[in-house]
């Protein structure tokens, strides 16, 4: 290796490092739902530690009825906000998405046809 010609090690080093592999929709959504599971646990764990000050949060927060339930163990959203979360972005607005770009389609291809017949 100390013996290689300096200009391959310059050649591959300008090559750079190779990139990262993309995740698909399906990793994609996977980690999402891991890491946010594992961060809700170490939320949920520092706010039932000793160093928490409950009091203070308490204080500062809106619902604090629904921030105990939280810390006990209960679900971070209610029924009401996971349905309007799959309303804005479920696969029923993906399924309306799609029409919407299938439209435009549809209006260039006979905008291009109207032009080259004329």
């Amino acid at each position: 290796n100390c013996c290689s010609p300096p200009g391959r090690r310059v050649q591959s080093s300008k090559l750079g490092p190779t990139p990262p592999r993309l995740l698909t929709e399906e990793e994609f959504q996977l980690q999402g739902e891991v890491e946010t599971r594992k961060a809700l646990a170490e939320l949920r764990s520092f706010c039932q530690s000793p160093e928490f000050s409950a009091w203070t949060t308490v204080s500062r927060i809106q619902s604090p009825k629904r921030f105990a339930d939280f810390v006990g163990g209960a679900s971070h959203v209610t029924p009401s906000e996971v349905s309007a979360h799959e309303r804005e972005f479920g696969l029923e607005s993906l399924c309306i998405d799609e029409q919407l770009f299938e439209e435009d389609d549809d209006e260039e291809e006979e905008d291009i046809s109207d032009s080259s017949g004329g």
